[in-house]
């Protein structure tokens, strides 16, 4: 997958407006900052547009589908064109069923809960949980982490070749790492899954908010995203793809909304007739507001064009980049090397720091939030440190003291509302910190390491 290039000059592209681009907040050192929201990996701000648009609603809210007044009539067409707002910004097949979920993880899950018998699940070890953990009920593949995109189709077309060429199957891949920030050759690993009889699912958490994803250009089976990475509030998500496997399976939660009738038996049980399309599986009552959210962000992406989001997005990972090798002491975690393509997200550790001890340091003394940890990829981040599975360190709650070793990395990561002086801050902020030191003292509490009072 390749990075579309802009000509112009990106600095022309100013940042999207977004939700607490004004916060201000104290610094341990006295005096106030406006925050640099460096985080957009874990959640994105919601983009003032969306904010809006949820306020304009707000007042016409009601229930859907089966209400006859006015406001019901009105918040059902507004859930279901949402739907197809959402088709429209992935590229979905006509027969493809768009299905509103609460996350990525919710989306992965209910595919899990939805897969026909027998079916054997390949996966890379370089997965976010949300793709690693879901398939509990079937036969696992777990793969080992490539080291180039071409690896990474090797190393599937291997793993497919091995098994029962009958069953079914299916292959679940990020479309770029929460860690590296890397892309994946998602059309290419599609290929090898078709041309072995499998499908496959993309996990485009951290590629919808920054590249455009096509259902049809990408041939995948399945996409699932999350709102709240796609400049949407919380609560929201989106499983979209074929309808076979979902109309067979049993509703992923049982209840009004998911059955079309229920009728008692003479024997005093009851029948039920379950929906064929996206509402078998939006049992009870949706998140209208949520999936009208990701709907508004879609369109506003959309409108302000990906080829200028994508450009200067660049410009800023070259901004942070270049930054970052100026410091001898940072390394920079990669598993396809410096000049792979990749989107916002940049994962580092710097030599003599404890990562959880440089987090709190440039937001106590900076006014920068960025992410510490092991990123919900515990056994991708193990990978790229070289550390072995018992290593101490933990997913966003380190145990050890500043200047302790500890396994854990930090994260730097930004996307469509980032302003320039928010990642120059950061550079500068990190050159700081490993030439001159904290200037403050911090100990760990709670499993955080936080500024000693």
């Amino acid at each position: 997958m390749s990075v579309p290039t802009l000509a112009a000059d990106p600095s022309v592209c100013a940042p999207l407006p977004v939700l607490g681009r004004e916060v201000t907040v104290p610094l341990v050192t006295g005096g106030d900052v406006t925050y640099a929201a460096l985080d957009y990996a874990a959640s994105a701000p919601a983009l003032q547009r969306v904010w809006d648009d949820v306020a304009a609603y707000a007042p016409y809210y009601g229930s859907v589908h089966r209400g006859a007044g006015y406001l019901s009539q009105l918040s059902t067409d507004l859930f279901e064109n949402a739907r197809r707002t959402v088709a429209e910004f992935l590229d979905c097949r006509d027969t493809d069923q768009v299905i509103f979920t609460r996350s990525t993880t919710d989306s992965l899950n209910l595919l899990a809960a939805a897969l026909p018998a027998g079916c054997r699940v390949f996966v890379f070890e370089t997965e976010h949980h949300a793709s690693l953990l879901p398939w509990r009920d079937a036969q696992v593949t777990y793969l080992d982490a490539p080291r180039t995109p071409q690896q990474a189709v090797e190393t599937l077309e291997r793993a497919l070749a091995d098994r029962d060429p009958h069953g079914p199957a299916l292959v679940c891949v990020t479309g770029a790492s929460n860690v590296t920030g890397e892309l994946w050759p998602v059309r290419e690993l599609a290929a090898a899954a078709h041309a072995h009889g499998a499908r496959i699912v993309l996990d485009a958490a951290q590629l919808a908010p920054h590249h455009p994803v096509s259902v049809k250009d990408l041939d995948v089976d399945w996409v699932a995203f999350s709102g709240h990475k796609l400049y949407a509030p919380f609560g929201s998500g989106v499983l979209a793809g074929r309808a076979d496997w979902l109309c067979q399976a049993e509703p992923y939660l049982a209840g009004g909304g998911a059955s079309r009738k229920v009728t008692r038996r003479t024997d005093g049980g009851v029948d039920v007739e379950w929906h064929d399309t996206a509402a078998r599986h939006e049992a009870g009552s949706p998140n209208v507001i949520g999936a009208y959210a990701i709907a508004s962000a879609c369109k506003a992406l959309t409108e302000a064009g990906f080829d200028t989001l994508v450009a200067r997005e660049q410009h800023l990972i070259r901004k942070v980049r270049e930054g970052l090798a100026d410091v001898p002491e940072v390394k920079v975690l990669s598993l396809f090397g410096d000049d792979a393509p990749r989107v916002g997200v940049i994962s580092f550790v710097v030599e003599g720091w404890n990562s959880s001890h440089f987090a709190a340091a440039l937001s106590a003394e900076y006014g920068i939030g960025v992410r510490d940890g092991l990123f919900c990829a515990h056994p991708l981040v193990r990978t790229l440190l070289g550390s072995g599975p018992q290593t101490q360190g933990e997913c966003g709650a380190p145990e050890a003291a500043p200047g302790e070793k500890s396994l854990n990395a930090i994260r730097v990561s930004f996307g469509a509302g980032t302003p320039d002086e928010h990642v120059e801050r950061f550079v500068d902020a990190v050159q700081e910190l490993v030439r001159d030191g904290a200037k403050w003292q911090y100990h760990t509490e709670n499993g955080r390491c936080v500024p000693a009072v």
